[in-house]
């Protein structure tokens, strides 16, 4: 049995996708998911991109202890020494450096001759080596480079000290069979390939990454680089769940291989990655979506009924998605919610524990009964809140007036310290005066709005509200989460938790500035 890594870069290509930003809070919980999901590496970030990427680098290096932590360098000197001093905390550190070797690359972004291209190689691999014995190498738009020069780049990292070689499809513009041929290529063709491990890194722009990735494994790859929910620059990467679950559910195609993922957290993972974004996932997406364990079709009904298997190729339960569906009330006890929790695979420090059961008491008050759905959600937020500015303006109360005939109104007060400040705005309906209110309170920098969601999360007209917002100020995304029964509550609770990250990073850019 060969054990295929899973190498997840949710926080580095993930996070780089437009509007899927972190803040170092996110990250830190991001990066728990993935320990307790079991991953053998963490790509925490390309840290000499910004002072944030480096830091939060630098923090999941000291944080996470049962994975490998890595970080992302071009081919340089001084990205490698940045990249160093970022993860040498690490139980397992791992600097990952990369350069272009398709000839589009080289000659329009790199400007360098193949033989220029060729030696960097082999110094830059041999500079990370000085400072770690975990080293892979990556071949930028592998799959569009010339299979003979791209040989000769492979056994010169090989050579210099690499220990991981990986093979991007940086475009999403190879096939399967295309990608089985060159991975077993490089094997068969490389010296010393066989005393490496091989691994691929596969893009979605034609929807083919995930059965890119599964033809890698097969043409002798042993690492597979990818995303929680697929995410990525442009069209994504390759979906850790779906990749990790066609694995284990064809093992008759992959029966020499296994991953040491613990699949039952994959759901939960899903949602907080979601969650932190402000996004759901599609009603039809595999593995995670809404829909992937739900059967409408009277022939499928029964089928299913009859024997799971005829429609289900794998359990909910496998992923963490659970089916039984015990509805806690106003008079369930805290006994009664830790152990959903931990039916729900939930273990929680004793301070968030306390937090969610007061949520939880909370909502028991105003919804009759509490699907699991909704303490999922609870939980989730409570994780991926922002409430790391204590200095940041917090809802006290708030008043609306609305109807189909006149303009709405809408008063809200907020807590600053010790301070309360109340305004009463107009607009266009209940949540436009609302955000007039505040922006008269907290006088945010000029922003324009991305997204405005909101999201039912379980079923019935009392449900909780769950709001994402997205802001954009100077070209960077901010997004805020807000939870409630009433979505109006919501909606100000995701505006003002996006104002604040806003004026977080606006502070933290005028202060580099001076």
């Amino acid at each position: 049995m060969k054990q295929i890594k899973i190498f997840d870069t949710t926080l580095r290509d993930g996070e780089q996708s437009p509007g899927c930003s972190m803040n170092l809070k996110e990250k830190l919980e991001v990066a728990k998911c993935l320990e307790r999901l079991k991953v053998d590496v963490i790509e925490a970030g390309f840290a000499i991109s910004s002072p944030g990427d480096f830091e939060s680098v630098s923090e999941i290096s000291r944080v996470v202890k049962d994975c490998t932590v890595a970080s992302l360098a071009r081919a340089t000197v001084k990205d490698i020494d940045c990249a160093w001093e970022a993860v040498k905390h690490a139980a397992d550190p791992r600097i990952h450096l990369f350069i272009a070797t398709s000839p589009l690359h080289m000659q329009y972004k790199l400007k360098m001759s193949p033989e220029r291209v060729l030696e960097q190689t082999a110094a830059m691999t041999a500079h990370a080596k000085k400072y770690c014995s975990n080293v892979e190498f990556s071949a930028e738009d592998a799959t569009r480079s010339d299979v003979d020069f791209l040989c000769r780049v492979v056994e010169a990292a090989i050579r210099s000290g690499a220990t991981v070689v990986n093979i991007p499809d940086t475009v999403g513009y190879t096939t399967p069979v295309e990608m089985e041929g060159l991975i077993r290529t490089l094997i068969e063709r490389v010296p010393g390939a066989t005393d490496v491990e091989f691994s691929v890194h596969c893009h979605n722009d034609l929807g083919m990454a995930v059965a890119n990735a599964l033809a890698g494994i097969q043409g002798g790859a042993r690492q597979i680089e990818c995303t929680v929910n697929g995410l990525g620059e442009r069209a994504g990467n390759t979906s850790l769940e779906e990749v990790v679950m066609a694995m284990r559910t064809r093992p008759d195609m992959y029966a020499d291989t296994f991953t040491r993922l613990d699949t039952t957290q994959i759901s939960r993972a899903s949602k907080t990655v979601y969650s932190i974004i402000g996004q759901s996932a599609p009603l039809n997406k595999p593995i995670v979506g809404r829909n992937a364990f739900l059967h409408e079709s009277g022939i499928h009904q029964h089928g299913v009924l009859a024997n799971k298997k005829t429609y289900e190729i794998l359990t909910p339960e496998a992923v963490g998605i659970t089916t039984n569906n015990i509805v806690l009330g106003k008079h369930s006890g805290r006994h009664a919610f830790e152990s959903r929790l931990k039916e729900l695979g939930y273990a929680l420090e004793q301070e968030e524990m306390n937090r969610c059961f007061e949520e939880f008491k909370l909502l028991c008050d105003k919804k009759k009964d509490v699907e699991d759905e909704d303490i999922i959600a609870i939980v989730t937020h409570s994780a991926t809140a922002d409430d790391e500015a204590d200095d940041a303006y917090k809802l006290d109360w708030f008043a609306v007036q609305t109807s189909n005939i006149t303009s709405a109104t809408c008063t809200v007060c907020l807590k600053h310290g010790d301070e309360k400040v109340e305004r009463v705005c107009l607009g266009d309906g209940p949540v436009d005066a609302a955000i007039s209110a505040i922006e008269q309170i907290i006088k945010p920098v000029e922003h324009t709005f991305e997204l405005y969601q909101i999201n039912s999360v379980s079923r019935g007209q009392d449900t909780l509200g769950d709001v994402h917002v997205k802001l954009n100020a100077s070209g960077r995304t901010f997004t805020g989460h807000g939870l409630s029964t009433d979505i109006i509550e919501a909606s100000i609770l995701a505006y003002l938790r996006a104002c604040s990250k806003l004026s977080s990073w606006t502070e933290k850019q005028a202060a580099m500035a001076m």
